[in-house]
């Protein structure tokens, strides 16, 4: 499970990774756990769309503009983010939302931008994947496929790109996974819990030493971290 979660972090074209285990095996702690882990990239400073700043390609179409109007984009340094995808979420908070008038107007300035765009140059995170409704893993399909997010209101169609990691977790006794979303995964892990009563000793001294003291115990494992995380940059 770690490994194929620093192979999609090395190399994002592998295409994420899912994660199939039964409750308790710690699989969201892990994919939570990837974002200390992550590089920071250049943004677009000011973009909704976290655009890269030297390259056309991957720009909004407002970035593209400005950039060649200007020649160059003002630009910040920040984290790769893990987007959460709740499983209650809308179309629309998926997506985004878009104001019909203003979008006549404004054309992208009026789309509202939803997890997608967030998710845009970073990772998408969606725990219990199987559990998806099939309206939002439609949408969800669309953009991993494309690498773009399309959104369309009564004729109106606005875009902006949606490049991401998909990192999925289920519990297979809770029912299995659309094929359609499966062949969305590069890579596919099954996590089984520890029967060996030394490792599972282990684990629970780690845990109860990080309850006792949350900033010793991250400052044991700190230089590994910070090794394992410059391989990764």
């Amino acid at each position: 499970m770690k490994r194929a979660l620093i192979l999609n972090a090395v190399n994002p074209r592998i295409g994420g990774v899912l994660i199939r285990g039964e409750k308790g095996t710690g699989k969201s702690t892990a994919v939570r756990g990837l974002a200390e882990l992550l590089p920071e990239i250049d943004v677009v400073d000011g973009c909704p769309f976290n655009c890269n700043p030297r390259n056309p390609a991957e720009m909004c179409d407002n970035c593209f503009e400005r950039f060649e109007k200007e020649g160059s984009l003002p630009s910040v340094k920040r984290k790769v983010r893990i987007v959460d995808l709740p499983l209650n979420a809308t179309v629309d908070r998926v997506a985004g939302s878009l104001d019909i008038e203003r979008a006549i107007r404004e054309g992208l300035s009026a789309l509202e931008p939803g997890l997608l765009a967030e998710a845009n140059r970073g990772i998408l995170y969606v725990d219990e994947v199987n559990l998806l409704d099939d309206y939002v893993a439609d949408v969800l399909l669309d953009a991993a496929a494309s690498g773009v997010n399309v959104v369309e209101r009564e004729g109106i169609s606005v875009s902006h790109p949606a490049k991401f990691i998909l990192v999925g977790t289920m519990n297979p006794e809770e029912g299995e996974l659309r094929p359609q979303l499966l062949d969305r995964f590069g890579l596919q892990v099954e996590v089984r819990s520890l029967e060996d009563p030394q490792l599972r000793a282990e684990v629970v001294k780690r845990v109860e030493e990080f309850e006792n003291g949350p900033m010793a115990s991250a400052e044991k494992y700190r230089e590994g971290q910070e090794e394992l995380r410059a391989r990764i940059a």
